[in-house]
This record gives C-alpha cells, sequence and structure tokens, in this order.
C-alpha cells in the first residue's frame, strides 16, 4: 500500500485534477461516504446523530488558504454560525479550524486576530476550537498563534504530526501552557528531511509521542490528550499506555474520520473510552479526500466500487 501514497498526495495538490474530478459521479459518490453533505447543517443533522450513539463530533469546514482577508472573514462568520447552531441544538459539538482558512497567508497575526474572534464566540459554553497543523511550512507560525491564544483561553486545542521529526522538541516546548493536542500521523506531502518517509517509523514516533502525552496527563501537564488513528495496534497500545500509567479512560480520547471504522468507535464506546467523531464537510473536498486515501489506501476499494452502476 505504500506504493500508493504517494500518487494519492501528489494529485491532492494537483490544481487540474482539483477541478475535473469532482465533476465525475463516481468520484462524488465515492466521497459521500466520508462526509454527510457539503452544508453545516448536513454536518450538525450528523452531529446529532453522533451524539446519540455515545460519542462526540468535531465539525471542519473543508478548504484551506483563503485568497483574501474577505474570504478568512467569511470564514470566522461561517463558524460563528456553526458555533450558533450546535448551542441552538444542544449539540456535543467542537469546531476545528485551519490557519490559513483564518488568513495565515496573509500573515500570523491575521489568523491569529480571526482565531480570537472565534474563541470569544465559543467562549460562552467554553466550547474547544481545535487549531489544525498543515504543511511543515507552516508550523511556526502556527505554534505561534497558539500559544498567544493559550496565554488567554483554556478552551483552545493544537495538532501535532507524528511524522515531522520536529514533533518531539515541539510538544515538550508546549508543556508549560498545560495544552490540549490532538495527536495524528500526518497527511501532507513532506520531503524525507522534515518527515519521516516509513511508515513504521512514522507509528514508532507516534507511540513515543503517545507515551509522552499520556505520562504529561497523569502528572497534570496536558489538559486534554486526544488520539487521531484508526490504526487498531496503536489504539490497543494507547489503552495500554493509559492503563499502565493510571490515566482512566475519560481522561483521554479517540478521534476518529466520519465513515470509517464505525463498529470500532461502537466497540470502543463500549469500553468505555472517549470517542470524538471528526465530520469533514463543505465544497472544497478533493484535497482533503486524496489526503484520506493517502492514509488509508484500503479505501481505494471502495472507490472502484463506485465505478459500479448504482
Amino acid at each position: 500500500m505504500k506504493i500508493l501514497r504517494a500518487p494519492f498526495l501528489w494529485a491532492s495538490t494537483n490544481p487540474f485534477l482539483a477541478r475535473r474530478l469532482p465533476r465525475y459521479g463516481f468520484v462524488r459518490r465515492a466521497v459521500r461516504r466520508f462526509m454527510p453533505g457539503e452544508t453545516a447543517g448536513d454536518a450538525l443533522a450528523e452531529a446529532g446523530r453522533i451524539n446519540q450513539r455515545g460519542a462526540g463530533a468535531i465539525l471542519t469546514l473543508l478548504g484551506e488558504n483563503a485568497t483574501s482577508g474577505e474570504d478568512a472573514r467569511k470564514i470566522v462568520d461561517h463558524y460563528k454560525g456553526v458555533l450558533d447552531g450546535m448551542r441552538r441544538d444542544g449539540l456535543d459539538v467542537e469546531i476545528s479550524v485551519k490557519p490559513t482558512h483564518l488568513g495565515m497567508d496573509f500573515g500570523p497575526a491575521v489568523a491569529e486576530l480571526n482565531l480570537k474572534e472565534l474563541l470569544e464566540h465559543a467562549a460562552e459554553d467554553a466550547t474547544m476550537v481545535w487549531v489544525d497543523m498543515e504543511a511543515s511550512g507552516y508550523v511556526d507560525d502556527t505554534l505561534e498563534i497558539f500559544r498567544a491564544a493559550r496565554a488567554a483561553y483554556v478552551h483552545v486545542g493544537l495538532c501535532l504530526q507524528a511524522y515531522l521529526y520536529r514533533t518531539e522538541d515541539d510538544l515538550e516546548a508546549l508543556l508549560p501552557l498545560a495544552p490540549a493536542v490532538r495527536l495524528v500521523k500526518g497527511a501532507y506531502r513532506e520531503p524525507s528531511s522534515v518527515a519521516y518517509p516509513s511508515k513504521v517509523d512514522v507509528d514508532a514516533a507516534y507511540l513515543r509521542l503517545c507515551e509522552r502525552l499520556l505520562a504529561a496527563r497523569a502528572e497534570g501537564k496536558v489538559a486534554r490528550p486526544a488520539f487521531g488513528t484508526h490504526d487498531p495496534v496503536l489504539i490497543r497500545n494507547v489503552i495500554a499506555v493509559a492503563d499502565r500509567v493510571g490515566v482512566s479512560r475519560s481522561r483521554w480520547e479517540v478521534e476518529m474520520l466520519y465513515g470509517i471504522g464505525t463498529r470500532d468507535q461502537d466497540r470502543l464506546l463500549h469500553q468505555g473510552c472517549t470517542v470524538r467523531i471528526l465530520v469533514s464537510y463543505g465544497t472544497d473536498w478533493f484535497p482533503w479526500y486524496m489526503r484520506r486515501l493517502a492514509e488509508r489506501p484500503a479505501n481505494l476499494g471502495f472507490v472502484l466500487r463506485q465505478l459500479l452502476p448504482v
């Protein structure tokens, strides 16, 4: 499956494919498995069904790299509407935002100001606002805006990517802030000079970071560790490490993608684990979808089945 990862990551950055492939019905049928729809209403409705199963939800609007300050403002207003809808419907919902969606390309100060506005809007009930981590060139600026936000708000969390060599050092530097951290493997196309190229090495780094996060949670140095993975081996290891260091299953969580591993989600809930489902939605789904296939090439079989008549 490793041989398939590079083509999917290449496709995720190809503007011609992004314009062309979404026009095909079989592509649109395939992506429906992984997102409930293109509107916030679709995502909130699905979040309600997820809550009924006993899991929480995180909503994220697909898209990156706002093309203007006005576009970034529209994203802020969109998420404020999502927060209002969550409160109206009484849902257990958090949001996850990309710095480039908030205007990072126009300077960290722009993204920082927009993030602050979202955090103010979420402050009424301290709804968690997660800051996504994007390609490696944005890491320093993302850490900068997170630090500024964490100095003023408790309901802000940060995503860290295990495949970057620097992440272990970044985590250590963040621990004095007692951060909420979501750990993922990483899905951007990165050179071997900055990221582990081998799955074995990425998995090993993920487990080291998992152990550090849970040990820090036991010591009160991490507000909330969250582990974003569908890998059953890694999940078993997370549970084993948490049990060993004495961190109960209510004090950390597994975060999984909508449409993947629903039975595994239900099994973890039955075992007393805290589970939160990341629901992506929006019209700008092609790059995101290609990265999801790069993460799990086994899903290609599902895509190919969509070529059959329905």
